[in-house]
């Protein structure tokens, strides 16, 4: 089986783990050469460690439910996706509209600013330029396809 098809059977299986609750969501699998596997999930309103634990031990009774790694030779993490992961999909973009992201746009241009909205192909982007008397706001709408990335921004 290819790695791309066993990304496949673990995303539906991570699915079938979070499908009682509507509000969690399948950002992203990753699987190591080392059979490291990493769960990415999100929610609408976060995701609870409870909810990671919960997810793990499913997936677990599954893997050897299905004999997927019978010398037991993986290990998996579920998480939510750090600050360091960039936005991947429209939900998560919607759960942070109001906060400070960058977006680096295919050609590498960086925009940065708050996530203001959210449109169907589209976001919008609130950006202020200059200090005081010279200070300027600048509203910029990317289209999705022209984002190479998007990560939040921790302001202090």
């Amino acid at each position: 089986m290819s790695t791309e098809q066993h990304i496949g059977q673990i995303r539906g299986l991570v699915e079938e783990a979070i499908a009682e609750k509507p509000a969690l969501f399948l950002v992203d699998v990753r699987i190591k050469p080392t059979n490291n596997i990493k769960v990415f999930v999100d929610g609408d309103e976060g995701v609870s460690i409870e909810s990671c634990v919960s997810i793990s031990r499913k997936l677990y009774k599954r893997f050897e439910e299905l004999a997927m790694y019978p010398d037991g030779d993986f290990s998996l993490e579920v998480s939510s996706p750090g600050l360091d992961e960039p936005l991947k999909l429209r939900r998560q973009y919607l759960k942070n509209v109001g906060r400070n992201v960058e977006i680096v746009k295919n050609e590498g241009e960086v925009v940065g600013g708050v996530l203001r909205k959210v449109e169907e192909g589209s976001v919008e982007l609130e950006e202020t330029k200059g200090k005081n008397k010279k200070k300027e706001t600048v509203v910029h709408t990317i289209p999705f396809d022209q984002i190479k990335t998007t990560k939040i921004q921790v302001v202090f």
